[in-house]
């Protein structure tokens, strides 16, 4: 049962992926203008060209640094400051008007006023830990409401150190709000950081590239670049599972 299930849904999914291929097709020949909408097989002819293009590595590897370090900062921060604010209703009160002003204000208030503070290497990490850390933070906090306080109770009756509730309790609770604010997080960030690079524009990166495509008319390069984000998105996706199967079996 649970095998024909399975099968179905892969059968749905790829009359999904045929059905949005055919339409794309039907909507280039339609227009009939490569410069306008290229199909679907010249779009893969130029994804094809890029992997042989001489900074092809260099472009996918600065826009993956810059999304690491947005992301081990927003992970780090939003744990740090989640926990401090979910053992502390005083520090949370306090924090709380930062992380409504980073959830309101639109990114690209954000990505002009960093344009201005940082250089164009800078301003993608910069954006990318504005998105992300109001996420982590909020499920940290969500997941430290969720600790049975009866286990809290019992740590301290038996006078065990707040380090060990902390690192034995409050984290094993919250691993599941962590991995879902992360997958939520990384989805989002990730976006951001290629917005921050069209409009900053550094030597080198995905936004960049966009960019350059869209400027010389290339939209074959553009929707190719494109495929490249979602691939390299998909691909960040399966690492958090992968790591979040592994934080269930951990608890």
């Amino acid at each position: 049962m649970k095998s024909f299930i399975n099968n179905k849904k892969t059968y749905i999914i790829l009359a999904s992926v045929i059905v949005m291929l055919l339409l794309w097709e039907f909507a280039s020949i339609r227009i009939n203008s490569v410069h306008l909408l290229p199909g679907p097989l010249e779009t893969l002819k130029a994804v094809a060209n890029l992997f042989v293009t001489r900074d092809f590595l260099l472009i996918i590897w600065n826009t993956v640094l810059r999304g690491i370090i947005g992301f081990l900062i927003a992970v780090i921060l939003g744990m740090g400051l989640g926990i401090v604010a979910g053992l502390n209703p005083s520090f949370e009160y306090f924090i709380r008007p930062w992380i409504v002003v980073m959830r309101s204000v639109p990114i690209v208030s954000f990505i002009l006023l960093a344009l201005i503070w940082f250089t164009s290497n800078s301003v993608p990490i910069f954006i990318g830990f504005l998105t992300m850390f109001p996420m982590i933070f909020t499920n940290i906090i969500e997941g430290m409401r969720n600790v049975d306080n009866k286990l809290i109770d019992m740590a301290k009756f038996y006078k065990i150190s707040q380090k060990r509730i902390v690192t034995e309790v409050y984290i094993p609770a919250i691993a599941p709000f962590v991995t879902s604010g992360i997958s939520s997080a990384v989805g989002i960030g990730w976006r951001a950081i290629i917005v921050g690079e069209v409009l900053s524009q550094p030597e080198f990166g995905i936004g960049m590239s966009m960019h350059t495509a869209q400027s010389f008319l290339n939209v074959d390069v553009l929707i190719a670049w494109t495929f490249v984000a979602i691939l390299l998105s998909f691909l960040f996706e399966q690492i958090i599972r992968f790591a979040e199967r592994k934080i269930i079996r951990w608890r």
